[in-house]
């Protein structure tokens, strides 16, 4: 059970499928008859504010930032080379999405990895290029609350990272002849 102490006012948490957001405050209010505290956090990429009771927030997979060696075992993943299974995509984007919404910046970095293009690749489709961004994204945002810089800082370091030390030797063929989208289990 969570204890108001554990999150504070001003602190940035990571709530899963929401990423990086910054705790406002606490509020009572009455639901359904009972009087619950509630967590207020306001994640502005997403111009959204969410209320989480207190008592349940680490239940909901709320957490504080990572720490910075948490950060660093998920940009060692990041400059790794790609891991690509020869499995539909539709398959494979369950378990990128699952990755993703997880909040594990390690996870989230393999996605970024996997799905990062060389121009020596061929072109990715519109839902892996949007997989792709929305990984990189919220990898970066977290990176940047954690650096204490902006966002976009952020995401030229991380692409700064994926580039260095790569050759040609680095880039794996996602496809098969007989992986396609619109292939039928």
């Amino acid at each position: 059970m969570a204890k108001s102490s554990d999150f504070k006012t001003e602190d940035f948490v990571v709530y899963p499928t929401h990423g990086v957001g910054k705790i406002l405050g606490t509020e009572k209010q009455e639901i359904a008859g009972t009087e619950l505290d509630l967590l207020v956090i306001d994640f502005e990429h997403d111009r959204m504010t969410l209320r989480i009771p207190v008592s349940k927030a680490h239940e909901s997979g709320l957490r504080p930032l990572s720490s910075k060696k948490q950060m660093d075992l998920a940009l060692v993943k990041l400059k790794g080379r790609a891991r690509v299974r020869r499995t539909m995509w539709s398959r494979r984007a369950q378990e990128y999405e699952a990755k993703i919404n997880s909040g594990d910046p390690v996870s989230i970095a393999e996605v970024v990895r996997d799905l990062r293009r060389n121009s020596s690749q061929a072109e990715q489709s519109y839902s892996e290029r949007q997989m792709y961004q929305a990984a990189l994204d919220r990898l970066a945002r977290e990176f940047a609350a954690i650096e204490k810089i902006d966002e976009e800082t952020a995401t030229s370091r991380l692409e700064k990272l994926m580039n260095i030390d790569k050759t040609p030797d680095d880039v794996v063929d996602t496809e098969s002849e007989d992986d396609f989208e619109g292939e039928v289990e």
